[in-house]
């Protein structure tokens, strides 16, 4: 009952109260859509404004102060410290410490031990003084925590290099391993790229054992300085830990008896190792940490700072500083710009840019020439199999990923370039090695193919991060989503990559993300895959990620996700403070599923809408991105323009359509209206 005009009490009306509604549904529904409108042309604007003159884009690429720390902590053993970079990497040091006198290693995360000392130390290095307030904080809570003793194998080894911890007290990483045949456990290729990359040079590094002068004593970061290295406590015989705990104990005996010319030997084998993965531009990999070990191995074994491949290591090294404007010197872990000029591609495209754009054949003409036409360390695996594929980074033809490759694939073959050819030519041999570069379990890994051997986890010297490279969900389903797009849906590989991610599905209906943060990045990489290889939106798993997206989305119509889900995926998985790169992978997500017209989406997109700032970017202080799970943590600064402005665009357009994909009247039908618009609408372009 309700109350008339005329204030009497008379019944309402079913049909009209339902018209109502419908109308103001519709209305709410056309304001969000014009909104999108808008958002998708400010940040199409934004986005084109930031491509450079050569067709690429590279955000900064954020990740914790122990890269800043390390640089010092290189410059001041090779004896090439300088006070403007010093004072430059003190003041960015110094704003990254919190208030409770320690560094994170992400945007709000908790104190780390390890980030804590090596940001100590390094402001040490710049003159800052033991009884500052703020450095008074930072060593009563390291000495609260355990002290350097509780730190990671990595951060000792920095202080053993000049005495402040000793080398009998860390794990031992003989050179011999140079000799171990590729079918011996613990060979240099059973270690993931990354991590063999920085082994090889320690290898080194703990057979000559240096020790420079200490500059001043590190007492205060001890719990004890009179006892600082306490005997630990070794796991039972019979267990893997302490397995591996008796066989360094082993290592330890033979390093003080290993022949002479053997070990000489093997470190020349290392050194040859080392320099035939440089890089043209001085690098390592196209990262920062191998480049710093390498340079220190290179230099005891007679290497001077004047010989070519240390001059131009060196010189590669301020090429990942970023200079602020209050002279504050950030030090990028790596560089993106294949990943980030291939992602802004496709937002772009998918945003409505004509596929003839200029910005888009500039950006194909850059990633064409980035092409990497000869075999790396990949091919140790794959032996037969012909090269052709994209790296991350400016230079790392050595280390071609699977994941940037599927990529730049579907970046391609967006844009109509006047050279098909060209492009087919290129497209062919991408696809053929990912294709080669699948792992024995039917998914792919990110630069290796059946790297999973259980062994070097166990190493006491592998205390950080992850050191072998495993398939992944989020990998998986780009490749899975690049193939559908080439037609080849129904290769058996593609189908043995659909079965692996059906099964890899959490109960919850969500996705492990191991190279972005975390659920809310592999549901967002997997439910466009599968929706792209033929799986309808009413297909279980489908409807099982988005319950479960629509059950996580915050109060705000955001989604968000702690990097804590690493560690405590009860609590934290889907849960966060929202964010922009966050949301978008939720929406493509739901997009995919045929959810454009849902209230989830809807709220979604007007969260994108409302928080985009006046110029067309977005702020994303969290960090979303993974290199490794919980341990090693990224920002990258364009993830907040690229993801937010594809699912506008695919909300807006719709979802591309290819030649290859599955007919339009195939799809959920929430999504053939939006299908049939984009598609009418480019093949009039």
């Amino acid at each position: 009952m309700t109350a008339t005009t005329d204030g009497s009490t008379g019944a309402v009306d079913p049909g009209a109260t339902s018209a109502s509604q419908s109308t103001t549904s519709t209305t709410a529904a056309s304001d969000v859509r014009d909104a999108a409108r808008r958002a998708t042309d400010r940040a199409v604007g934004h986005l084109l404004a930031r491509q450079d003159a050569q067709g690429w884009w590279k955000g900064d690429l954020a990740t914790n102060v122990t890269m800043d720390a390390e640089d010092l902590l290189l410059r001041q053993f090779l004896g090439i410290q300088d006070e403007r970079t010093l004072a430059a990497a003190a003041l960015f040091i110094r704003g990254e410490q919190r208030d409770d006198g320690t560094w994170a290693t992400f945007y709000k995360g908790p104190g780390d031990l390890s980030a804590t000392i090596e940001a100590y130390v390094a402001l040490r290095l710049a003159g800052d003084l033991p009884d500052e307030p703020h450095m008074t904080r930072a060593a009563a809570w390291v000495r609260a925590r355990g002290g350097i003793a509780a730190s990671r194998v990595f951060t000792r080894i920095w202080l053993a290099l000049f005495g402040w911890w000793k080398w009998d007290d860390l794990p031992e990483l003989p050179p011999e391993l140079m000799f171990f045949p590729k079918w011996v456990p613990l060979n240099i290729y059973d270690f993931g790229c990354w991590a063999r990359q920085t082994i090889v040079p320690l290898t080194v590094v703990s057979a000559k054992r240096p020790v420079r002068a200490a500059p001043f004593a590190l007492d205060e970061l001890h719990t004890d300085p009179r006892n600082p290295s306490p005997p630990r406590r070794q796991a039972g015989p019979t267990s893997w830990d302490g397995l591996f705990q008796r066989l360094d104990k082993a290592l330890h005996v033979y390093h003080r008896f290993a022949p002479r010319p053997l070990r000489r030997t093997a470190m020349k084998a290392a050194a040859r190792w080392i320099i035939e993965r440089q890089e043209n531009d001085g690098c390592w990999g196209g990262i920062q940490p191998p480049a710093v070990y390498s340079l220190i191995a290179l230099h005891l074994l007679g290497y001077d700072l004047e010989h070519p491949v240390m001059r131009a290591g060196l010189e590669s090294l301020d090429r990942f500083a970023v200079w602020r404007e209050d002279g504050a010197r950030m030090i990028e872990a790596c560089q993106s710009p294949v990943w980030d000029t291939c992602l802004a591609t496709i937002a772009l495209a998918d945003a409505g840019l004509p596929a003839d754009h200029p910005a888009l054949v500039q950006a194909a003409d850059w990633m064409l020439a980035e092409e990497i036409v000869r075999p790396g360390d990949w091919a140790v695996r794959r032996p037969g199999l012909p090269p052709g594929g994209w790296a991350f980074e400016f230079h790392n033809d050595n280390y071609p990923d699977i994941d940037d490759t599927a990529e730049v694939i579907l970046a391609l073959r967006r844009v109509a370039h006047p050279d098909r050819e060209r492009i087919e030519g290129a497209i062919s041999r991408g696809v053929r090695w990912n294709l080669g570069m699948q792992s024995k379990n039917g998914a792919w890994a990110a630069f290796d193919a059946d790297n999973t051997s259980a062994f070097p986890n166990r190493l006491p010297f592998c205390d950080f991060g992850e050191v072998i490279d495993p398939p992944s969900a989020d990998v998986t389903a780009h490749v899975v989503e690049m193939l559908a797009v080439e037609g080849k849906a129904h290769h058996p590989r593609t189908r043995r990559g659909i079965t692996w991610l059906l099964a890899e599905q959490e109960a919850n209906g969500a996705w492990f993300g191991r190279w972005g943060v975390n659920y809310v990045y592999g549901t967002g990489s997997v439910v466009p895959a599968l929706t792209a290889a033929g799986l309808p939106g009413s297909h279980p798993a489908i409807r099982r990620a988005v319950a479960w997206l629509e059950s996580v989305q915050n109060d705000d119509g955001g989604w968000g996700e702690d990097l804590r889900s690493y560690q405590d995926p009860e609590g934290w998985a889907g849960r966060g403070a929202s964010t922009a790169s966050q949301t978008a992978w939720a929406l493509l997500a739901l997009i995919a599923a045929g959810e454009s017209d849902s209230k989830a989406t809807e709220r979604g997109i007007a969260h994108l809408a409302e928080t985009q700032l006046p110029d067309g970017s977005w702020d994303e202080p969290y960090f979303t991105g993974t290199g490794f799970p919980w341990d090693f943590s990224i920002n990258y600064h364009l993830y907040r323009q690229v993801f937010p402005l594809t699912a506008l665009g695919r909300y807006v357009h719709g979802e591309p359509v290819f030649p290859h994909t599955r007919p339009v009247q195939d799809r959920p039908r929430a999504e053939q209206d939006h299908s049939r618009s984009v598609h009418d609408t480019r093949n009039a372009r």
